[in-house]
């Protein structure tokens, strides 16, 4: 995958912008962003996850993906 940035040009609506501009977009955007610190959460033990819940409609969407569930 080539490393150019495309000139960004005028589009009416999002589905007109093409995968070469968005990285063009992402690329002149990165200096300004402020990178996150490098501690990681530490693992959470199972038992201590409570009141976790899951819309019925977006469980069903996972297991339906072969990935995780089926």
């Amino acid at each position: 995958m080539p490393n150019e940035i495309a000139p960004r040009e005028h589009r009416t609506s999002l589905s007109e912008t093409s995968l070469s501009e968005l990285r063009g977009d992402c690329a002149r955007m990165a200096p300004r962003w402020v990178a996150a610190g490098s501690t990681a959460a530490a693992p959470v033990d199972a038992p201590r996850i409570h009141g976790v819940t899951v819309p019925p409609g977006s469980a069903r969407l996972i297991d339906a993906m072969a990935d995780y569930g089926d």
